[in-house]
């Protein structure tokens, strides 16, 4: 049976692949510490768990949802927008929350891509645009990203290429991979170039509460609603990656469009789930504070283990991850990760998998207790001979 010519170029998810290898590693007795997977290792508050458990057990709230999702949670999507990032949202009209934000990416794809269309994906950039606009049929147009111009698209250069076939946009601030903050001028020259060219930017937004002291929307520039959309998520900022909640903002038509697509594929989340949500999106600075605290601790110690790899990076970044330049004497990230991986028995993340322009990156992720950065300082600085050979 052949696949569908859809799949051509799409390869399996890379994490997908390497989580097998490290699986065989440790049933060998290798004991791999994961330091390469941005899946938050806490819990979420208290009472969003007890949210869920006392609603699960009521006795009508097992059937299928509204396809638009809860009028709860778009209330409480739209007064966390209101709150955190000053956009105002008529949750009736301009919200819909989507079982994972990684979802949305798919159902934007499929919405407005058609055969030969292109879409502009940074790189280094989540692998999860590049896939998603193939799959649609689309084709992806890089810009590249540079560290000498502080990861900031150049929309010059952008512009002095064909844009004719471009219908879509993907941006991402706080950046993933590289942990640029958004920038709001920045943000509003992005708005004007979608507004110049008759393109629909998406912001792709869910790490904006972790290591970040202000928060932001692209939505919040005057005129964004006319040419913008924003995927969020509570994967990382509330600790509910497993729970798949995420959102959609953005002008009712375009909301509406959307909803043509993802009302075919799926009856909406779990209603316990989506209260639990919105209560996770009632709490206060005090939840963030204690949340980036612990981070803020991990932080250090990578950036301890970084130079012990005699590895380069910015203390500017946020988000869940720290981008770091190799040191010369390495063909490329992927190389320094294995070198990591097969001496010390850690395992990084190679900038590779987010594009070229980052072969020469690693990426560490902060979702590891202390403890566990501990244990892989001192196996790295066990095996540094060996990893530096």
């Amino acid at each position: 049976m052949e696949i569908a010519k859809r799949l051509q170029g799409v390869g399996e998810y890379y994490f997908s692949k390497k989580l097998r290898e490290i699986d065989e590693l440790n049933k060998q007795g290798k004991n791999i510490i994961n330091l390469g997977i941005g899946s938050p290792d806490l819990p979420p508050h208290p009472e969003v768990v007890k949210t869920l458990q006392e609603e699960a057990q009521k006795p009508n709230v097992h059937g299928y949802q509204n396809y638009k999702g809860s009028p709860v949670l778009r209330e409480a999507f739209a007064g966390w927008y209101r709150r955190w990032y000053g956009v105002a949202l008529d949750p009736e009209t301009e919200v819909l929350p989507l079982i994972g934000s990684k979802e949305g990416i798919m159902h934007i794809c499929m919405t407005y891509l058609n055969e030969g269309d292109a879409a502009l994906v940074p790189n280094p950039g989540y692998p999860t645009y590049r896939s998603n606009v193939t799959i649609a049929g689309g084709v992806c147009i890089d810009y590249e990203l540079k560290e000498a111009n502080g990861y900031q698209p150049d929309l010059e250069a952008i512009e002095a290429g064909d844009l004719s076939r471009v219908k879509l946009m993907f941006v991402n601030y706080p950046q993933m991979p590289t942990g640029q903050q958004p920038d709001m001028e920045v943000l509003k020259n992005l708005v004007a170039f979608a507004k110049r060219h008759g393109i629909l930017l998406v912001h792709d937004n869910p790490y904006s509460f972790i290591l970040n002291e202000h928060p932001a929307s692209i939505l919040s520039i005057e005129g964004a609603k006319e040419v913008a959309v924003e995927l969020n998520s509570l994967s990382k900022s509330h600790n509910m990656a497993g729970w798949r909640v995420g959102v959609l903002c953005g002008a009712a038509a375009r909301i509406d469009e959307v909803l043509r697509f993802k009302s075919n594929m799926d009856s909406g989340m779990f209603l316990p789930v989506q209260l639990a949500a919105a209560t996770a999106l009632s709490l206060g600075n005090d939840w963030h504070e204690e949340v980036n605290a612990i981070y803020s601790a991990r932080r250090k110690k990578v950036y301890d283990l970084l130079d012990l790899l005699g590895c380069r990076y910015s203390k500017e970044q946020v988000g869940l991850f720290v981008w770091a330049a190799i040191p010369d004497g390495y063909k490329d990230g992927y190389e320094l990760a294995d070198a990591v991986l097969y001496n010390a028995h850690v395992f990084i993340t190679p900038g590779g998998i987010f594009g070229n322009a980052g072969d020469r990156y690693i990426r560490i992720s902060l979702c590891g207790s202390v403890q566990r950065f501990d244990e892989a300082i001192t196996r790295v600085n066990e095996q540094i001979t060996k990893i530096r050979s």
